[in-house]
């Protein structure tokens, strides 16, 4: 039985490295447009909502946004309750630069989170017909808002994103990375998600570019007040009231560096992981069982195997369940490293796969059980998803 489950796992894989190939072949990287002055471009508002980001890179932010080419635009930034310098930060760029405004933003409603919050009081100081909603951890190219206006305009999009670089530096941002960035090659691959007719809606919130019509006619910020993952739920339902919508990896253009250490990357995807799975424990459950099948138990079963014949075990079965379960190993390695490459991690950070994976489903059980417990969840000083506040949202009906 276990080794007929094995090679069944090999036999996934094999499937797995078709899509991931085919995923990598038609993920086209975006870069800067030519410069050309011979259409007029409309006025871009850049709303960045900021909490808690005085420590990071939020002047570095702030500056490659102000550095853009691009002739007509205002940047809104919105200091949401933070409890250290960002606001100041904030306030003395804006010194230096009259195409900066700044909010000190107000408590949070109840029935809101604080970036939807945030976003809909950047929304309200702004005068875009287009804008452009962004994090504080961004970094952009001088030609990356130019460039994304000339596609959406070329192409009649009425809302566009792009798909960073991210920045893996420490040890644990190059075994966890990779293995979210992978499952997101393969589940929100952008040339379906461009398809016309397509229900497949991807957003990333470090550059979100929308037509202020189309977010107006899809109820505005109010419509994922309380989603913790109000970028891919706003691209949702972007994409249900008609707007057309576009995803490019413009690794190029914008680069993000999320999280810092493991306590960061911790929280941070221990707050959107449960979202992710629309707060569903059978959901949840099911990917916590195929991860541990499919991701887990091969390279187990090959080491197990392999000390087994090493000590002289005289059972049949080691020498089955070794082929089976090193092939998919073998795999599984090759198949992570080429996703590496492509997205600017040493390539022998594949061969601690396991351990990503298994921090991928201690983080997962950590998300669920700080919903389903009550106790909630932290981010940035915040707690949510406590039994006496916000509770998680029942998830929307597909149309």
């Amino acid at each position: 039985m276990l080794v007929t489950l094995s090679w069944v796992i090999f036999c996934v894989w094999l499937l797995g490295g078709a899509l991931t190939l085919l995923s990598l072949a038609r993920h086209k990287l975006l870069g800067p447009s030519v410069n050309s002055n011979a259409r007029p471009r409309p006025l871009v508002s850049v709303l960045v909502p900021a909490r808690n980001e005085g420590h990071r890179i939020l002047h570095a932010c702030v500056r490659s946004i102000l550095a853009q080419d691009y002739d007509d635009f205002e940047v809104i930034a919105v200091n949401d309750r933070s409890t250290d310098s960002t606001l100041a930060v904030l306030r003395s760029l804006a010194e230096t630069d009259a195409r900066l405004r700044v909010i000190d933003g107000t408590e949070t409603p109840e029935g809101w989170l604080g970036k939807p919050h945030a976003l809909r009081q950047a929304l309200a100081g702004s005068r875009g017909e287009w804008l452009l909603s962004t994090d504080a951890d961004m970094l952009l190219h001088a030609s990356a808002l130019r460039t994304a206006v000339d596609y959406a305009l070329e192409k009649r999009c009425d809302a566009l994103t792009f798909m960073p670089q991210y920045a893996a530096l420490s040890f644990w941002e190059r075994v966890f990375v990779p293995v979210w960035v992978w499952g997101g090659l393969i589940l929100f691959p952008p040339a379906l998600a461009n398809r016309d007719g397509s229900r497949l809606a991807v957003g990333i919130g470090g550059f979100f570019l929308i037509r202020r019509a189309a977010l107006e006619r899809a109820g505005g910020f109010a419509s994922v007040r309380a989603e913790v993952l109000e970028d891919m739920r706003l691209a949702e339902v972007l994409k249900r009231s008609g707007a057309r919508l576009h995803v490019h990896y413009a690794p190029a253009l914008v680069s993000t560096r999320m999280y810092t250490n493991l306590s960061e990357l911790w929280e941070g995807s221990a707050r959107n992981w449960f979202a992710v799975l629309r707060f569903s424990v059978t959901l949840t459950l099911a990917t916590l069982a195929w991860m541990f099948f499919v991701a887990i138990l091969p390279p187990a079963l090959a080491a197990l195997s392999a000390l087994a014949l090493a000590v002289g075990s005289p059972s049949e079965l080691w020498p089955r369940l070794l082929l089976p379960n090193a092939l998919t190993w073998a795999l599984f390695i090759s198949l992570l490293a080429l996703v590496n490459r492509r997205f600017g991690v040493q390539a022998r950070y594949a061969l601690t796969a396991p351990l990503g994976w298994l921090l991928s489903c201690a983080v997962m059980i950590a998300s669920a059980h700080g919903v389903l417990t009550g106790r909630g969840l932290t981010w940035k000083g915040r707690r949510f998803y406590q039994r006496t506040g916000l509770r998680p949202p029942r998830p929307r009906a597909r149309d």
